[in-house]
């Protein structure tokens, strides 16, 4: 199958496109600059353009390219920025989808479950309503960027996903540095919920949704086991054999992080993963300690 993957240079990007070309796909790659060879095409996502070839015979579209959203402070220009580089590609990639006339049959756009807002101690799946906050107005409209593939016929995905483990990259490759001189531990009380999927699980799962010609609309990417914050840094800690029990308080979080503190390390959502699950995906690794030994390895 040939498959178009945007932001195929970042940490989840990167990673499937390895794993679709290793069983033999054929992936071509948007990119921002003149493309340099036949596997890479240009697209303009904040001038609404894609090149057409790269779409022509392609049986999905993998949408994961958007600028950070907790690699910096939340300024008004940062917000401004996440905003309109997801709904902007979105759109794009969308009409585009709708204006081809051999286009792709599926369209796996990248979504966050920052839709659902803080959830406190509940569980919710993906019958749970919108939340509140910058992050749940964010995704409510990134997903409706999605729509002119659907009215044109294409099967469109949302794939919520949450915290990606990786020892490289993401927040935790962030954070081991700290972890492993033993100044890691819990964010603010530690009371919050973290809803979290390894890398391996994450490709595994962007793949079963192209695959799965039944699933369309929101899809939980997480694991199936959520834990706070307390227990998730504590787990790390025993990963690597260090102590994690330099907390943060919320407040340092605040200034340094401006609005994300609140809508991000100091949130609690509480998600599970039922329409994926339903859906016969079975995690490589559910629970967090098999989890982060697969993905620190061995010492």
């Amino acid at each position: 199958m040939k498959v178009v993957v945007s932001g195929a240079g970042g940490l989840i990007g990167t990673a499937l496109v390895r794993a679709l070309r290793d069983d033999g796909h054929e992936v071509v790659r948007l990119v921002r600059r003149a493309a340099t060879g036949p596997d890479e095409a240009r697209w303009d996502p904040a001038g609404g353009t894609v090149d057409a070839e790269a779409l022509r015979g392609a049986g999905a579209v993998v949408h994961l390219a958007g600028a950070g959203v907790g690699d910096r402070p939340w300024t008004r220009a940062r917000k401004r920025l996440i905003r309109d580089s997801r709904i902007g590609g979105t759109r794009t990639l969308a009409e585009a989808i709708a204006g081809a006339g051999d286009g792709p049959r599926v369209f796996v756009s990248g979504s966050a479950i920052g839709y659902y807002g803080d959830t406190g101690g509940r569980a919710v799946d993906e019958s749970a309503p919108m939340g509140e906050g910058f992050l749940a107005e964010l995704v409510r409209d990134w997903e409706a960027a999605a729509r002119p593939a659907a009215e044109a016929g294409a099967r469109v995905v949302h794939s919520r996903t949450g915290i990606v483990l990786a020892a490289h990259g993401g927040i935790l490759g962030r954070v081991l540095p700290l972890f492993r001189m033993g100044l890691g531990g819990r964010l603010g009380d530690g009371r919050q919920w973290v809803s979290w999927i390894t890398l391996d699980d994450a490709v595994a799962a962007l793949r079963h949704l192209i695959d799965r010609e039944d699933l369309a609309g929101p899809v939980n990417v997480v694991a199936p086991e959520s834990v706070t914050n307390a227990a998730y840094t504590r787990a790390i800690g025993r990963a690597l054999h260090r102590p994690a029990v330099v907390p943060v308080p919320a407040v340092a979080l605040r200034a340094a992080l401006l609005g994300f503190a609140d809508e991000g390390p100091l949130i609690s959502q509480r998600i599970v993963p039922r329409r994926l699950e339903e859906s016969g995906f079975r995690h490589a690794h559910p629970d967090l300690e098999g989890a982060l030994a697969a993905v620190l390895g061995p010492r």
